[in-house]
């Protein structure tokens, strides 16, 4: 079965495996998105209750005039995580780059939104890259001798643990190279009442997205999970300052994947993603511990979300 998996699948099955075993069960979040998750998750931002998406959209709409006189002329637009691009259109729009490239994990929801947009700035040269933008992975050649700004928005800095997002910024920034900005996006902490109602809406769409992940398990790694013995559950951890999803098992359970058993004992659980909220210092302090120096910062009215815009520097001999 090694030989026939491609690269993609094979680390998939790896992060599953090893994440059921753990002994704290955990799945990267990043396998969340397959095109069924990415569809969902697509949905979940049209919620009344998911406020991050609206929030942030109006908020890079009223700044996007502030954020073009920073950005060099012929800039390229990275993207990390693009899915369906939906806010992007206000970035490029202002800044006219000379080309963009979205970076998504869901091959085939990539494929079809950098369509879309090819359509919607047929001027603009659109290069997809099909990546885990966790990992290193290359940029198209022709953008070797641009300026370059990243753009991550969505606060999905608040998917990694702080350790893991310090690494993150730093491979942001050896891919992007000394110079290069990054306009990223961070949730504010808030009331945890609020927080709970924008990942567990009376709707059920998050709890779709959740459990559907078991059942891309069992479609592209011969699972066999019962995912009706699952139930999605989130939770505000203070301490962290980040809400968890996670899928507990309402029943004792036993299951394979991929050939390998596991067993679930009723109330245990499956830890599948985090969003970690950040305060105003908290966010710049992450920044610069991953070699991002941050120049400005906007938020709407309500302190509900932050837009930062960051420079790498190139490195100092001395403080």
């Amino acid at each position: 079965m090694l030989a026939t998996l491609d690269p993609q699948t094979k680390a998939f099955r790896d992060d599953v495996l090893a994440g059921l075993s753990a002994p704290i069960p955990a799945i990267p979040a990043r396998w969340l998105y397959d095109l069924r998750g990415s569809e969902l998750f697509d949905e979940i931002t049209r919620l009344p209750s998911y406020y991050p998406t609206r929030t942030e959209t109006a908020l890079l709409d009223g700044i996007m005039p502030e954020v073009a006189a920073r950005i060099p002329k012929g800039a390229a637009v990275v993207e990390f995580g693009a899915g369906s691009a939906t806010k992007t259109p206000l970035l490029l729009d202002a800044i006219g780059p000379s080309a963009y490239v979205p970076v998504d994990i869901s091959g085939d929801y990539l494929e079809q939104s950098a369509a879309d947009l090819q359509e919607r700035l047929p001027w603009l040269r659109v290069l997809p890259v099909v990546a885990d933008f966790a990992r290193p992975f290359s940029l198209p050649p022709e953008l070797a001798e641009l300026p370059k700004l990243g753009f991550f928005p969505g606060s999905t800095i608040g998917n990694f643990v702080p350790r893991s997002a310090t690494d993150l910024l730093r491979q942001f920034r050896s891919l992007l190279g000394p110079r290069s900005q990054l306009l990223i996006g961070m949730d504010r902490v808030k009331p945890v009442k609020r927080l709970l109602a924008a990942y567990d809406e009376p709707e059920g769409i998050t709890a779709e997205f959740n459990l559907n992940l078991l059942t891309r398990i069992n479609r592209e790694l011969d699972g066999d999970i019962p995912v009706d013995a699952f139930r999605h559950e989130a939770r505000w951890n203070d301490i962290l300052s980040r809400i968890e999803m996670h899928l507990v098992a309402t029943r004792d359970v036993e299951f394979s994947v991929s050939g390998k058993r596991f067993s679930f004992a009723a109330g245990s659980s499956i830890h599948t993603e985090n969003s970690h909220k950040y305060g105003h210092r908290g966010g710049r302090v992450l920044l610069l511990a991953g070699g991002w120096t941050p120049i400005s910062e906007w938020s709407d009215a309500d302190e509900d979300f932050a837009e930062i815009l960051a420079v790498a520097e190139p490195e100092r001999f001395a403080p």
